[in-house]
């Protein structure tokens, strides 16, 4: 591939011990060597194997010096994008780093676009197309397994199993072809049994991996997970409790918080997205009447429901109201201010709900939070089996793509379990194995690559 000269800030924006400046191209060795100089002022050259230099930064026309630090030289194909690689790592700070990269583009090079590095390490073939997506899963990672599953298929283990499968369907459409070609070395029906034999093999591997979608959606987004019940109840405790920060304004007055406020807790490596919400009541308050609808919208957007309810008082109209709301959602019932006493109507009460998960805590204390998230765990994966050491799959077009791929097989399959000509199995076989080459990118387009790419964080 033919490609110009680009560059980047690779670290984040902010004041920090370093900031990153990326280079890649076939005249990144040129660019870079137009704006370092070693600390005594002299000349660098970027050839040969990759180096480590302690230098200077320098802006091209008026060699003033900008900053100094370490300058790396990776010459492809060993390096991340396979293109030649300079990286500039200097000082952090948000106008230092800014002045680094305007002298690199004086000096040549062009603004990269959003992802532009990883796409050329795409098109450069050191990684396919399934694991240029798990880059961004990789850093958008919300907890350490949904992490480590990323970077397996950065590594290539999603890769690898589809590959193996596009493998067996070569073999096998060459048993096909071979029978169309030279019917006299192989007979229709051996032909046809060999399809559903591998076929159903195929397609049973298929399947766990679109099962596996939910799950990888679940660690890629986290479990949209509500927090609701009547004011003052005690939802911004518990999701301060549950974040072991301050995070929500507490106060005892009723109708604190009135809009939605979202945050992300890890529980047992699953992530949660809480959503606290304002108290549910009925209210003449426009801006509070504002945020119980958005409250209510919550449910309906929620995968899991924490139906909090003061347990150390009578129970209310309003929780009555609370528990009608909710019973169309997978909820767990969170029983609150324990360290009060359980009021022995409430307890009655509660007593008529005892299919429900129930969770008693002190979100203000900061009692039995964990045991609230041991049953979290246990709701969540009784629905959702997670094992460690499984495939997962985390994209949506990889899921599209597998469904499809499922249909064709399944299409093939069907054809010669009901003796249809071996000329109509090859074409289904032939579009199985494209659409499984569409989801690790051995067969796409310039229009969806621009697509995913664009997505990407400016750096990476």
């Amino acid at each position: 591939m033919d490609f110009d000269t680009i560059t980047a800030i690779a670290t984040a924006l902010g004041e920090a011990s370093i900031s990153v400046v990326r280079v890649s191209g076939p005249s990144a060795a040129q660019v870079c060597e137009r704006i370092v100089r070693t600390k005594s002022g002299k000349s660098v050259h970027f050839e040969g194997d990759r180096k480590v230099i302690y230098g200077q930064v320098v802006h091209p026309a008026s060699s003033d010096v900008i900053d100094e630090g370490l300058i790396l030289w990776m010459p492809g194909p060993h390096s991340y994008t396979a293109e030649d690689v300079v990286e500039l790592q200097v000082h952090g700070g948000v106008q230092l780093v800014q002045n680094v990269l305007e002298a690199v583009l004086a000096a040549g090079a062009r603004m990269a676009e959003p992802g532009e590095f990883t796409k050329r390490a795409f098109l450069n073939g050191r990684i396919d197309l399934s694991q240029a997506e798990a880059v961004m899963d990789l850093i958008r990672a919300k907890t350490d397994f949904a992490g480590k599953v990323a970077l397996q298929q950065v590594k290539g283990r999603f890769r690898d199993e589809i590959r193996a499968m596009r493998k067996e369907l070569i073999a096998l459409q060459a048993h096909v072809e071979v029978t169309i070609d030279y019917p006299e070395h192989d007979v229709e029906d051996v032909a046809c049994r060999q399809v559903l034999e591998t076929g159903a093999s195929l397609l049973q591997r298929i399947d766990k991996l679109i099962a596996s979608a939910n799950v990888g959606r679940i660690l890629r987004d986290g479990i949209a997970t509500a927090i609701v019940g009547r004011p003052n109840v005690g939802k911004s405790s518990l999701l301060n409790a549950m974040l072991r920060s301050d995070r929500a304004i507490v106060t005892d007055i009723p109708g604190t918080t009135r809009d939605v406020l979202e945050e992300y807790v890890n529980v047992h490596g699953i992530p949660l997205k809480l959503v606290d919400t304002a108290g549910i009541r009925e209210t003449e308050d426009i801006v509070e009447r504002i945020g119980v609808d958005k409250s209510r919208q919550s449910i309906e957007d929620a995968e899991l429901v924490l139906v909090v309810l003061d347990g150390s008082v009578p129970p209310t109209a309003e929780d009555d109201a609370m528990i009608e709301d909710t019973k169309a959602v997978r909820r767990i019932f969170v029983v609150n201010k324990v360290d009060k006493g359980i009021d022995p109507a409430f307890e009655t009460w509660l007593s008529n709900y005892s299919a429900a998960a129930v969770v008693q805590i002190s979100a203000k204390e900061e009692m039995y939070i964990t045991e609230l998230e041991n049953n979290i765990a246990r709701v969540i994966q009784a629905d959702v089996s997670i094992e460690r050491d499984s495939t997962y799959m985390t994209n949506a077009r990889q899921k599209n793509l597998l469904e499809v791929a499922r249909t064709d097989l399944i299409n093939a399959m069907d054809a010669a379990d009901a003796g249809a000509t071996l000329d109509l199995i090859a074409v289904a076989l032939q579009s199985t194995y494209e659409e499984l080459g569409l989801v690790i990118g051995e067969e796409t387009g310039e229009d969806l690559l621009d697509e995913i790419f664009s997505r990407f964080c400016l750096g990476k």
